[in-house]
């Protein structure tokens, strides 16, 4: 399988499959395709599965795309401005924030993934459940903003703004911790809690969260007055 992925700061990937091979995305993900490939719509591991994929932002219902001949491509786009990271999940597992998921090949399985630690859970910026991929192929997910990937050794720390964790390798310890001091909670403008990733293993963080890009763009948006 081949792929290119395009677009600047609004990306898609368009992803190139001989007769035989599939990709699976959520259901009304597909942007544009050739003539000869197959959709089949399901749910994807079944019931329960799927139940675990609505948690973390997805749909129920998946759909898989085949070529039924040699030289066919599909497109898929992002549905925020950022970027797209491939990643290769027999390198894996990954666990993502909610809503990251864009595609994958077949053998790439997406679930949900529980966030250990109340607190982790709370106030890490993404809720309790996360997404996880595992299996093996070529995942595609979407990061909000621009991208930056850090290896971290064993035992190195990164204290990272909620909400600014897009992807981590599962084997990388992430937990939550309260800002120290009183004049940082209250006039720190950085909120309460950060994220902290420790090595060893890879992290994916964005610049953006769509959140926060909402938040920021209310103070424009014209308002009926009573």
């Amino acid at each position: 399988m081949q792929y290119e992925i395009f677009g600047g700061n609004l990306p898609a990937v368009s992803i190139q499959l001989d007769r035989g091979e599939s990709i699976y995305t959520q259901s009304g993900g597909m942007t544009w395709m050739s003539a000869d490939m197959k959709m089949e719509t399901n749910m994807k591991g079944g019931l329960m599965k799927g139940l675990g994929r609505m948690l973390t932002g997805d749909s129920l219902f998946m759909a898989t795309y085949s070529a039924t001949e040699n030289g066919q491509s599909i497109t898929i786009a992002s549905s925020f401005p950022g970027n797209i990271a491939a990643l290769d999940v027999a390198r894996g597992p990954y666990v993502c924030q909610k809503n990251a998921f864009l595609c994958a090949q077949p053998n790439v399985e997406l679930k949900a993934y529980v966030v250990p630690g109340m607190k982790a859970g709370l106030f890490g910026g993404e809720g309790f459940i996360l997404q996880e991929l595992s299996g093996n192929g070529m995942a595609f997910v979407e990061i909000d903003g621009s991208l930056k990937e850090i290896d971290l050794a064993p035992g190195e720390k990164l204290k990272v703004d909620t909400g600014n964790v897009a992807v981590f390798e599962k084997r990388v310890k992430y937990s939550v911790e309260m800002l120290k001091g009183f004049s940082n909670i209250l006039f720190g403008g950085e909120g309460l809690f950060l994220t902290t990733v420790e090595g060893p293993g890879k992290v994916w963080l964005q610049t953006m969260t769509a959140p926060g890009f909402a938040e920021k763009l209310i103070p424009f948006l014209p308002f009926k007055k009573d």
